[in-house]
């Protein structure tokens, strides 16, 4: 007669702290903790940069008075913009690219005084000017000849920055008129200043959709 012999047995075993199986569990949930608190603490943390309260235009001395402290999150492009604690403010600065009213400044919108090139001429406009001519906005300025001269009007300069415009209701005044201060790079200017004198008149045109705060 044949005798079965039952197998012992098998009990679970509960894990050692030994056991790589555990460490390695409890490696990762200490990563996946330390990784989010540190995404946290990222999303969080705000830069001090400047932002305007007005249009700043290029041409214009950069005015502290115009720009005020705002706390942003910026994350890899902090460094692409106006920062209050920046080397940059310790000179003297100018705008050289249209930021509208609001906006953070970015760096790159101003500069040395040395490195602009561009010089505000006056242009007084026979016809109506538009109401899109404001500071900050782009026009180009046209030539229109005498009528009796025959010949047809011409381009002057085109995408010229508005800097300043005049209602001409001063008391220094001399002929009422608007006058709209453009700034023009210098290897424009001579022409421009050339067509002022000459007989007819410069007109400014604005371009359509740049109109600061639209």
């Amino acid at each position: 007669m044949t005798t079965l012999v039952s197998p012992p047995a098998l009990r679970l075993r509960r894990p050692g702290w030994r056991d790589p199986r555990l460490l390695t569990g409890l490696v990762l949930v200490g990563l996946s903790v330390a990784i989010g608190v540190g995404a946290v603490s990222a999303a969080g943390r705000t830069v001090p940069v400047l932002a305007t309260t007005e249009p700043l235009v290029p041409g214009a001395a950069l005015d502290p008075d115009s720009l005020v402290v705002r706390d942003v999150q910026l994350s890899e492009s902090a460094g692409a913009y106006l920062r209050r604690d920046s080397d940059l403010l310790d000179q003297d600065l100018v705008v050289v690219r249209t930021v509208g009213a609001g906006e953070l400044v970015p760096v790159a919108a101003v500069a040395g005084a040395a490195a602009l090139d561009l010089r505000s001429v006056a242009v007084v406009p026979s016809g109506a000017l538009s109401a899109d001519v404001v500071p900050g906005a782009a026009v180009d300025l046209w030539f229109v000849p005498d009528p009796d001269s025959g010949q047809p009007p011409e381009q002057l300069a085109a995408d010229l920055t508005v800097a300043e415009v005049s209602d001409g209701g001063g008391a220094l005044s001399m002929t009422g008129a608007a006058s709209v201060h453009v700034l023009v790079p210098l290897d424009q200017l001579a022409g421009v200043l050339g067509a002022l004198t000459g007989d007819g008149s410069v007109e400014v045109v604005p371009v359509t959709g740049t109109v600061p705060g639209r």
